[in-house]
């Protein structure tokens, strides 16, 4: 978002383009565990998985509905805390371990 916005677009155009730019490659890394799931792997879980599956797509797409909508009104800040935040909090527990 931020390579969107230093580029010149508007903080919902570069909002939605970034969620785009990965609905692709999450649908990839899914398809490619689809033949796990219909082999011996995945015995006795196909229908969590599925159902696993559909819940959180739908909670990506309100979620981005939300967040799409959020940022037409009000800036990344928050979103920025909380990136350094959680990238910080992961470099410490990832060089304690």
């Amino acid at each position: 978002m931020a390579g969107g916005m230093f580029s010149g677009l508007s903080r919902q155009d570069a909002a939605r383009f970034s969620f785009l730019l990965a609905t692709p490659v999450i649908f990839a890394a899914g398809a490619l565990k689809v033949g796990d799931l219909m082999g011996p792997l995945g015995n006795g879980i196909r229908g969590q998985v599925l159902v696993g599956s559909l819940l959180s797509g739908i909670g990506a797409y309100l979620s981005v509905r939300y967040l799409v909508k959020y940022f037409r009104t009000r800036t990344l800040t928050p979103f920025a805390i909380y990136c350094v935040v959680a990238g910080a909090g992961s470099i410490v527990y990832l060089s304690v371990r």
